[in-house]
């Protein structure tokens, strides 16, 4: 398969004081590591946009997304795809980025929402997903609101629909505590086969002629904790939505 990664980095930027003197610091941090590693160990090709080349460097038409299999969107939320340095610095019209990829997944193509506090609705609703074109193509509603669900005791997912394709590698039993999510509203014609709580976990549709997924948790910590991230299912569960994704393509 071909993948595109979208998102799951940040720059932390920090103050410390210390008595009467202060000095800043900064971090910069790529969170899929293990994810990536992962799919390229076992002979997937792998291109990664970090949060802030989405502006820039994201494919702005259909046609350009069609020599990949799946399109992962991870943590980073619509504002990245649709305010470019171009429109907001200069007012200049561009394609919208998220009406290219709403259009691939309809033309046959298959998307992967990972949750994450800039996914679905996110933090303080900063996310904005369910106002922009990539709402419809979604397997799930999103939350006029911030859709965070804060677990820090834990909460064990609960598998619905083991026997579906995109989980046949999983391992059977229980699967590790996750420490939060996003909540979303499952749709019509939406499969449900994980749910975390009373909510969906994993959910996955048919669009058109291809096929989107929708993960609401984290592909790594805060809410996806180590012993999530250790788990002999964590690769299994990705690579497994992964094909069912890329489907008949």
């Amino acid at each position: 398969m071909r993948i595109l990664l979208a998102g799951e980095s940040w720059t932390t930027h920090m103050i410390h004081v210390k008595g009467f003197d202060t000095f800043t610091s900064s971090e910069y941090v790529e969170g899929a590591g293990q994810l990536i590693d992962g799919l390229r160990a076992a002979g997937h090709e792998l291109d990664y946009l970090p949060g802030q080349e989405v502006s820039t460097k994201f494919p702005t038409a259909a046609e350009d997304l069609r020599g990949y299999d799946a399109v992962i969107v991870s943590d980073v939320g619509a504002n990245s795809f649709l305010i470019s340095r171009e429109t907001f610095n200069h007012s200049r019209p561009e394609p919208n980025r998220l009406g290219a990829l709403a259009e691939y997944v309809e033309g046959g193509g298959g998307l992967l929402m990972i949750g994450g506090y800039l996914s679905f609705s996110g933090i303080d609703a900063k996310a904005r997903y369910g106002r922009s074109p990539l709402a419809p193509v979604l397997p799930v509603g999103l939350l006029d609101r911030d859709d965070r669900v804060e677990r820090p005791e834990g909460v064990a997912p609960n598998v619905v629909r083991g026997d579906h394709p995109a989980l046949a590698d999983v391992p059977v039993g229980d699967w590790p505590a996750l420490l939060g999510y996003n909540q979303v509203e499952a749709r019509e014609g939406t499969e449900l086969l994980v749910e975390v709580g009373d909510d969906p976990l994993l959910a996955v549709a048919s669009v058109g002629s291809g096929r989107s997924a929708a993960f609401t948790s984290d592909l790594a910590p805060h809410w996806a904790p180590p012993e999530f991230m250790r788990w002999d299912g964590y690769m299994p569960l990705w690579t497994g939505i992964l094909a069912w994704l890329a489907g008949e393509r």
